[in-house]
């Protein structure tokens, strides 16, 4: 299966399903000589694994992370850096009854028509299982960004149409929801218990902020920063919709409003989002995602089998309520992928 891998001078191939025995990353072009074990893997890990807060499945999942090659004594060495993680609370039965049919909103029919074959076991390679790879392979992109002092945080902006009205960072710390307004999160909670009794599900929206990225990384035209931003984010199986800096609201500016003035302090604002023609500014890289609602939903639905039979399905198993604040942690990952990725092609790394 193409599809894969992501990155060009730091590479990463994902495998694995939601139910087979593992899921893992290779990472090629991992500098040499950075400090790594699994204790570190495993901090980062800890912040998207299943069974935690109100949103999430009820799967338990540990996410135990093995290193099986490209370490020595504590280091990594430059060849292929392998994590491998073990699936250990996978429940296959919840799918049998519906094996031959269409679940709306996943990828099940697509994946028949390209495939002619799928792992109906919560969607096997569609499965948002998935990512627990990108986050170890996060993880470690962070290990060669640190020198430079690059931060990555992510912010939930909204839940179930619930927007943060009263910014906050700190606040984000005294929620399960990392909801940057405790007003907006006691107020997503709610959302979220009632749309949970209704047995459907919710979409929100997330802010990933990189800071201290040293200006002049990015390639013009096709290889632009941004662009690889936005396809990082599109290929997270959740996100509809990607912004950096302005985003949407700068169709709505004049040239004047917009255009990020300079003076010898530098900057005197960002609408930008920190990227200019495609290369960063040295400004922070603000990134919004849009996250569509979970769509395996207890609620009946109209489908198809295999067949191409009409019928209905009520989907069973362990799931999200939202993809957020899980989700946020793999957005994350995926911006450190992109400036790592980006620092290495330039050689610019420390």
């Amino acid at each position: 299966m193409s599809g894969s891998s992501f990155g060009k001078a730091f590479h990463i191939t994902t495998f694995g399903e939601s139910h087979g025995p593992a899921v893992g990353v290779v990472i090629q072009g991992c500098p040499p000589g950075l400090p790594i074990d699994e204790t570190l893997l495993q901090n980062a890990l800890d912040k998207r694994k299943p069974g935690q807060g109100i949103a999430s499945t009820r799967r338990k999942e540990p996410d135990i992370p093995v290193i099986v090659s490209g370490t020595f004594k504590g280091r990594t060495t430059g060849t292929p850096l392998t994590i491998l993680i073990s699936n250990t609370d996978a429940k296959s039965s919840a799918y049998t009854d519906i094996a031959t049919l269409f679940r709306p909103g996943h990828g099940d029919f697509t994946y028949q028509k390209k495939y002619r074959i799928r792992d109906f076991r919560g969607g096997g390679r569609a499965s948002a299982r998935e990512t627990a790879a990108r986050v170890a392979a996060g993880a470690v992109a962070q290990l060669v960004l640190a020198p430079y002092g690059i931060q990555i945080h992510s912010f939930t902006l909204a839940i179930g149409g619930i927007r943060v009205k009263n910014f906050d960072p700190g606040a984000a710390a005294e929620n399960a929801l990392q909801c940057p307004d405790k007003a907006a999160a006691h107020a997503m909670e709610n959302r979220i218990n009632a749309i949970k009794a209704s047995k459907d599900s919710l979409g929100g929206m997330v802010e990933i902020t990189a800071r201290n990225v040293p200006a002049g990384i990015g390639d013009p035209v096709f290889d632009k920063l941004d662009a690889d931003i936005a396809k990082a984010m599109m290929g997270i199986g959740a996100v509809k919709a990607v912004e950096i800096g302005a985003g949407t609201g700068a169709a709505e500016m004049t040239g004047f409003e917009n255009n990020d003035q300079m003076a010898s302090s530098g900057f005197l604002s960002n609408h930008a989002g920190g990227i200019l023609a495609g290369i960063s500014t040295g400004e922070p890289i603000i990134v919004r995602v849009h996250v569509k609602p979970i769509p395996s939903i207890g609620r009946e639905q109209k489908t198809l089998n295999q067949d191409g039979q009409e019928t209905t399905i009520s989907t069973k198993g362990r799931h999200d309520i939202c993809a957020i604040p899980r989700i946020n942690k793999v957005c994350e990952s995926m911006l450190a992928l992109v400036i790592t990725d980006h620092l290495l092609r330039q050689k610019m790394v420390k």
